[in-house]
């Protein structure tokens, strides 16, 4: 019988495991098969309290993890497949053995939707990116575009003037699916451009590897036609990866977990934190701080039901 069951290495979940660790807990944490989150793929966070001149994604997950480790906490590269709520206690399914705890963290985040083109994956990082929040102020003084037409969409364009030269809105429609407020505000900025009625085809790439331009294509006309940008932030939404719990706990209609009191769930004994249910802020360090959250609500629930 576990005391503790992490699901998901990024913010949320290696932050829950520090200080369940340091409560005694032992936490057992499953990376699944895409350990530290979102931040693994991000080559600079200039923005996560503590370091001056920022640091690498992936050096910081493995040094939150590192501080996991030495607390105790013990790390399984597992997928959980399955929850059941039993007397007392929950049953999860971990790579189809199932395993007994009192109590579970769901830090398995959210993936950012992507629009399948090659060479996707190795830009990520390299003038490619889903978060205006995170990378906008690495592009001060240069065009950059922005894929999408919803409220993500129009808002992640309204940040970026701050920073980039000229922001394209790229969506295959001739009017946005923003709600009004932010269409106008999206509008109303001169900085703004919207290219209508048009999809994106391709990334292209300089010498070294960065985004010089993106391939765009009329979908009316089917012409095709370059605009020189330095980064394509892709702002067509984020699906939250909680398939596991569907049926089980309760979700928004985009499939978000449904936080109660802090971090509870509506079963007894589980524990929601970071992108996996923050659709609003998905920060590295709001997951870290939701994390820290979940698990002192886990060490509560434990001392009250006596199993500390």
């Amino acid at each position: 019988m576990e005391k503790v069951i992490i699901v998901g290495t990024g913010c949320a979940g290696l932050t829950a495991a520090i200080y369940a660790a340091r409560a005694n807990l032992s936490p057992l944490v499953l990376e699944g098969h895409e350990p530290g989150g979102q931040l693994s793929t991000t080559t600079l966070v200039e923005n996560f309290p503590g370091f001056p001149e920022g640091i690498n994604g992936p050096e910081l997950i493995m040094a939150m993890k590192s501080q996991a480790e030495r607390f105790g906490a013990r790390f399984s590269y597992a997928a959980i497949e399955d929850l059941e709520k039993a007397d007392g206690f929950l049953r999860v399914k971990i790579d189809g053995q199932w395993q007994e705890t009192r109590t579970l963290i769901i830090a398995s985040g959210a993936s950012a939707k992507w629009l399948g083109l090659p060479n996707e994956k190795t830009l990520v990082g390299h003038g490619l990116t889903s978060c205006a929040t995170c990378d906008g102020a690495f592009y001060r003084n240069v065009p950059v575009a922005v894929i999408g037409g919803g409220d993500s969409a129009a808002e992640e364009a309204t940040f970026l003037t701050r920073f980039a030269s000229k922001v394209y809105l790229v969506h295959r429609r001739d009017t946005l699916r923003a709600s009004k407020i932010m269409v106008e505000r999206a509008m109303a900025n001169p900085k703004i451009e919207p290219l209508w009625n048009s999809a994106p085809v391709e990334y292209l790439t300089d010498a070294e590897g960065e985004m010089r331009a993106l391939k765009i294509k009329d979908v009316n006309s089917g012409a095709e036609r370059e605009i020189e940008v330095k980064c394509v932030f892709v702002a067509i939404g984020h699906t939250p990866n909680t398939a596991p719990f569907r049926g089980k706990l309760d979700m928004d209609e985009s499939g978000y977990l449904l936080q109660r009191d802090g971090t509870k769930t509506n079963i007894p004994g589980v524990f929601a934190a970071g992108d996996v249910a923050d659709h609003v802020y998905r920060q590295a360090i709001t997951a870290s701080g939701q994390g820290c959250a979940a698990a002192l609500d886990a060490e509560k629930y434990l001392a009250a039901c006596g199993a500390e």
